[in-house]
């Protein structure tokens, strides 16, 4: 018996890497923030210039971990078809809140910064999750694929 372990777990489409890619940016500056990079100015509101305060440093690195664990679902094969299209689709979900905050943001260099990378996240998200790949009839294709090995 030669079954792969992803037989329910199709490859991310090009619009799921593309999002996987902009959640690892996203991620990063998170990090970056967390370990103590000054670019305060540039999230939260800009509320906190330079190094953020501890606690939003401990909240960033823990949005960025859950960054780069969207980025796992969404660019890889981690998740099966239907776990990915639920997540994908909240994620996308999400993305449009973020957006809005960013455009309301008195922060200008967080405006700029922020609201094309949520706004290009949320179109990516909601394109992979609409993808054939992760459509019911690729569980019939599935299904078969599985009948067969």
């Amino acid at each position: 018996m030669n079954r792969s372990p992803f037989v329910d777990h199709p490859p991310a489409s090009t619009a799921g890497k593309v999002a996987a890619s902009l959640f690892v940016v996203v991620a990063a500056f998170l990090m970056a923030l967390a370990a103590g990079a000054p670019w305060g100015a540039a999230a939260q509101g800009g509320s906190n210039p330079g190094v953020l305060p501890g606690a939003l440093r401990v909240g960033s690195g823990v949005q960025g971990v859950v960054y780069l664990l969207l980025a796992g679902v969404a660019g890889t094969r981690w998740a099966g078809i239907t776990v990915r299209r639920r997540v994908l689709h909240a994620a996308a979900a999400l993305m449009v809140i973020g957006a809005m905050m960013n455009v309301a943001s008195p922060s200008l260099l967080e405006r700029m910064l922020w609201v094309p990378v949520t706004v290009a996240l949320v179109i990516a998200l909601w394109r992979a999750a609409r993808d054939e790949s992760l459509s019911s009839g690729s569980r019939v294709q599935i299904g078969h694929a599985r009948r067969a090995a």
